[in-house]
């Protein structure tokens, strides 16, 4: 995306107004880290979640990206050790993002008990938003785990709508379907929004 959606403003600090951008290092460094910082800032991105690119490499494109008013989320996992967490904390931004569970995700879930203790352990080391994802599939989950922290992530259960919607399509018009697709998103996110409300 090098362009916002046709009438898209800059993202407020509101959790309901950002875009986030997740990804591996490797395609970024390809297109170019000064292209692809700005083209973000051009279409609006409020952050970056770069998995794979640790902390001791920073100076590579986290530092540039907050330089340029990019919020840096870092990700903490359950083998994440608290000598660790400094250096991972140090140059985050925006929210911290809790993986709630080793492996891969959306194929398991985390212990309600695992995440209050991880919560209670990272909170000691930052002021930032703490929000849980991984194994996140349903909104009784997603509920919970906005419970026990800060807030919820939940990406393979809608990817996995969309992935459906293009084996399965509802029509056979491509428009259509595309559609029928937005709005299947559109209804389980509001059932993810209204249990997390309830």
């Amino acid at each position: 995306i090098r362009r916002p959606p046709r009438s898209t403003p800059k993202p407020s600090s509101a959790a309901s107004d950002v875009y986030k951008r997740q990804g591996y290092y490797n395609p970024i460094y390809i297109y170019g880290n000064d292209r692809f910082i700005a083209d973000s800032v051009a279409a609006c991105v409020d952050g970056l979640i770069i998995v794979d690119l640790p902390p001791e490499e920073d100076s590579e494109l986290c530092i540039p990206a907050r330089d340029a008013g990019l919020n840096v989320v870092r990700l903490i996992t359950p083998t994440s050790h608290d000598q660790r967490l400094p250096a991972i904390l140090e140059q985050a931004s925006g929210f911290v993002y809790y993986v709630s569970v080793t492996g891969i995700t959306g194929m398991a879930t985390a212990a309600a008990t695992s995440i209050s203790d991880a919560y209670q352990r990272i909170r000691k080391q930052t002021d930032l938003p703490i929000v849980t994802g991984f194994g996140i599939r349903t909104p009784e989950q997603a509920a919970e785990s906005a419970r026990l922290s800060d807030g919820a992530d939940v990406g393979s259960a809608v990817v996995d709508i969309i992935a459906d919607g293009v084996a399965n399509p509802a029509s056979p018009d491509a428009a259509e379907n595309r559609a029928a697709i937005v709005r299947k998103v559109a209804a389980f996110v509001g059932e993810l929004s209204a249990a997390i409300r309830a």
